[in-house]
């Protein structure tokens, strides 16, 4: 092979490496998720080789839950923390909602291109788009990607990465819109132990 097609290709690659991310994109992204007030359906999670099921809601601002079916494992946020309650044990473990990808999901107002969001890449197949994204100045601590159905828009899968490069997929099914969800659907009703992280300002 030519020296002159192996540079050209250097110069392929890097072409589509630093591809600027498509704003058009990025702004369907955040048409539909500042029109979701509430969803529920369910999800299959496939993480270093094990795949669970589970049933999943969300309400904005701040509200997520998600409960394994096959493990004993639920997660909640009340719009404050996001709260990890192994039920088997009786316990919860609690990390700032911002820390997770669903915490930008359910922001009161979503902006993935001026706030502290870095959308690093976009992508379009025939029935799909995809961001990719990170919080910003944290580039190391891991990036998420979510995927939507392009007709009608939707929310389809989230693949988060985190700073080991440890791979976490989402994929939701079913979902529909539903707001009317009881009073203390996410709340935790019952644990041994809680470890405070002080809150998530974005859910005030």
């Amino acid at each position: 092979m030519s020296k002159k097609i192996i540079v050209l290709m250097i110069c392929a690659m890097c072409g589509v490496a630093n591809a600027a991310p498509d704003v058009a994109v990025i702004s369907r992204a955040e048409k539909y998720l500042n029109s979701v007030t509430g969803l529920a359906g369910t999800f299959s999670q496939t993480a270093a080789g094990r795949r669970d099921t589970g049933d999943f809601a969300m309400l904005r601002p701040g509200r997520v839950r998600l409960d394994y079916k096959t493990m004993p494992v639920q997660m909640i946020s009340d719009g404050r923390d996001l709260y990890f309650f192994d039920k088997s044990l009786d316990q919860i473990t609690t990390v700032p909602l911002t820390s997770t990808p669903a915490g930008i999901l359910v922001r009161q107002k979503i902006d993935l291109q001026n706030a502290d969001i870095v959308v690093t890449d976009t992508a379009t197949t025939k029935d799909t788009f995809s961001l990719k994204m990170h919080m910003r100045g944290q580039e190391g601590l891991g990036n998420m990607t979510v995927v939507f159905a392009d007709n009608p828009v939707a929310l389809k899968s989230w693949t988060v990465v985190d700073a080991t490069g440890a791979k976490t997929d989402v994929v939701f099914n079913g979902l529909k819109t539903k707001t009317d969800f009881p009073k203390d659907y996410f709340q935790i009703q019952r644990h041994k132990t809680v470890s405070n992280s002080g809150g998530d300002a974005f859910y005030d």
